[in-house]
C-alpha cells in the first residue's frame, strides 16, 4: 500500500478530536493524519471574532507547504469550502478532496445558501447568536438527536465539553473557484444517509451540481467517525488508492 499524507478538517462547533478514533486506524496502515484545529476552534486560541475564511484556509494551505508529498484533503459538514478554497489556492500539492456529508458549493455561492434550502435539518432551532462576537453556539439538548443519534453516550458528554463557538463569516463569504485549479482536482463525496444536521436531500443536491469522482454512502448520523470509524477509514483507503 502507498503511503499517503491525510489531512482531516472537523466541521462546526468542532474540533481535531473528530477524528480521535480514525487518525490512529489510517496511521496503523501506515499513513501519516494531521487532524487541524481551524483558527479559533479546539485547541487554537485565535480569538473567533477574527477568524475569516482567508485565515482558516491559509492556515490549512501552511500546513499543506510544510509536507513533501501532495495530501488528501478531507473535509466534514460545513468545512467542506475550506478544502474547496484550500484546493484553488494549492491544486498541485492536493490529490484528492473528500467531501464527508460536506458542503460542496460552487464558485460564487456561499455555505450559507445551502444551508437555507435544507429545511429538514433539525440543529437550525438550537443555534444561537453572539453579536458580540459574530459566532454562533449550538445548545446542548440538540447534540444527540442532531449529530449523535448513533454514537455512544460517552461521545454526547465529551461533545458537551469540546464543542466551541463557529464563526459566521466564514459561511458567509463567497467561494472563489476556477476549473482551471479547483476544478482539476478530483473530488469524492461521502454521504451520510441518517443525517439529521446536513440531511441527504442537500447532500444529494450538492453532489448533484457539482459531480464528484463517486459518490459513498453510509447508514450513519452526521458523526460517522464516532459511530462507524472502521467503516469510514475503509472508504477513505479504498479513495486513497483511486487512480
Amino acid at each position: 500500500m502507498t503511503h499517503k499524507n491525510f489531512i482531516l478538517v472537523h466541521g462546526s462547533w468542532h474540533s481535531a478530536w473528530n477524528w480521535h478514533k480514525v487518525k490512529p486506524l489510517l496511521e496503523k496502515q501506515g499513513h501519516t493524519v494531521f487532524a487541524v484545529n481551524l483558527p479559533g476552534m479546539g485547541r487554537d486560541k485565535t480569538p473567533v471574532e477574527q477568524v475569516t475564511l482567508e485565515l482558516a484556509v491559509n492556515s490549512i494551505c501552511s500546513l499543506i507547504d510544510s509536507i513533501e508529498d501532495p495530501v488528501i484533503l478531507v473535509g466534514h459538514s460545513k468545512n467542506g469550502i475550506m478544502i474547496s478554497q484550500a484546493a484553488e489556492y494549492r491544486p498541485d500539492r492536493i490529490e484528492k478532496l473528500v467531501y464527508l456529508a460536506a458542503y460542496l458549493v460552487p464558485n460564487g455561492k456561499t455555505q450559507r445558501e445551502y444551508s437555507l434550502q435544507d429545511t429538514q435539518g433539525v440543529l437550525k432551532p438550537f443555534v444561537e447568536l453572539d453579536t458580540q462576537t459574530n459566532s454562533t453556539t449550538l445548545r446542548s439538548e440538540i447534540y444527540k438527536e442532531g449529530l449523535y443519534h448513533d454514537c455512544t453516550e460517552d461521545i454526547v458528554e465529551l461533545a458537551k465539553v469540546l464543542l466551541g463557538s463557529e464563526p459566521v463569516v466564514t459561511g458567509v463569504t463567497p467561494l472563489q473557484l476556477s476549473e482551471e485549479n479547483y476544478g482539476q482536482v478530483p473530488r469524492y463525496y461521502i454521504e451520510c444517509t441518517e443525517d439529521r444536521a446536513v440531511t441527504p436531500f442537500i447532500q444529494q443536491k450538492m453532489y448533484q451540481e457539482m459531480p464528484c469522482q463517486k459518490v459513498y454512502q453510509m447508514a450513519t448520523s452526521h458523526s460517522p467517525f464516532f459511530s462507524q470509524a472502521n467503516e469510514l477509514v475503509a472508504i477513505l483507503l479504498e479513495i486513497s488508492n483511486q487512480r
